[in-house]
């Protein structure tokens, strides 16, 4: 079964597609994907988000993409078997730029719609979610909403990840986003994605994050996604603390202990790294289905 990471918020423009193509690529290359005798790689990336900003990104980078990628916003049956993807280890989900949650406190928030039944489809075999969130306060009520009204209901383990934080504009906004998400009691990442010019040109240049030159800045870039693969790609994430809102949560033997998350990696990587992916198959966004 495939570890099935879902980068989420309802607020546009945090930089989803950015973290789920770049974690996507170092887990890819920590699992073996690029080795001599690779046949498959190990992880998949896949877009829900119908302006396929990540389909564009990933032709750009045509057969030198390290992951399968598929575009299925409109695959229902697909998205809900993502865990089974064979030969998957990890699967990380770009979601849509904005979610149009509807303002009744019901159980499910999302409404209805084509975007609405894709992401439950996606969030009903999820092993965690990805919540990025920028340093800065038009950010925090977006992704309340999101936190409090999808994630936590459905159970889901998660986790918040501060992306795209530029040194050059000092520590308050940082230290202020902190100070926000430990006031909600969310776990946060340790690890801080900053704003480096490489990101925001990677799509155009047709680059992951593990293709950037061999300079300084971009070892620093680079360096981000590692560590945060290493928190949120290849760890357990805490399950949730049980809010008094939340009527649901998941069962608890379907969140594994870091030692047994940490086990079954090494296990996986070693029976399939002389088999691991050396040529990246994209799929075309208008075609391909995810193949279960």
């Amino acid at each position: 079964m495939a570890h099935v990471h879902v980068i989420l918020n309802q607020k546009g423009g945090v930089g989803k597609s950015t973290l789920a193509v770049n974690l996507a690529a170092v887990t890819a290359d920590v699992l073996g994907a690029g080795a001599p005798d690779a046949e498959r790689p190990p992880v998949v990336a896949v877009s829900i988000d119908p302006q396929g900003s990540a389909v564009w990104w990933s032709e750009r980078v045509g057969d030198g993409l390290p992951f399968d990628f598929v575009q299925a916003h409109d695959d229902l049956s697909g998205l809900a078997a993502l865990s089974r993807i064979p030969s998957a280890e990890h699967v990380f989900v770009d979601t849509p730029g904005w979610l149009d949650l509807a303002d009744d406190d019901g159980d499910d928030p999302l409404g209805k719609g084509a975007a609405a039944d894709a992401l439950r489809a996606v969030l009903s075999n999820a092993t965690d979610v990805i919540v990025p969130i920028e340093p800065e306060p038009l950010g925090f009520q977006p992704t309340q909403r999101t936190v409090e009204r999808v994630v936590k209901p459905r159970g889901l383990p998660f986790r918040v990840v501060i992306n795209n934080w530029d040194p050059r504009d000092g520590k308050a906004d940082l230290a202020q986003t902190r100070k926000f998400v430990e006031a909600q009691d969310w776990p946060l990442a340790r690890t801080v994605v900053r704003h480096y010019k490489l990101h925001t040109r990677a799509s155009a240049d047709g680059l992951v994050v593990t293709q950037y030159g061999a300079n300084k800045v971009a070892m620093q870039a680079r360096e981000d996604f590692f560590r945060l693969a290493l928190e949120v790609g290849l760890a357990a994430i805490p399950a949730p603390t049980r809010s008094k809102k939340t009527s649901r949560t998941k069962p608890a033997a379907k969140t594994a202990t870091a030692a047994e998350t940490s086990a079954a990696t090494k296990t996986s990587t070693a029976a399939k790294t002389s088999a691991a992916a050396k040529t990246a198959r994209t799929a075309k966004a208008t075609k391909k289905k995810v193949n279960i």
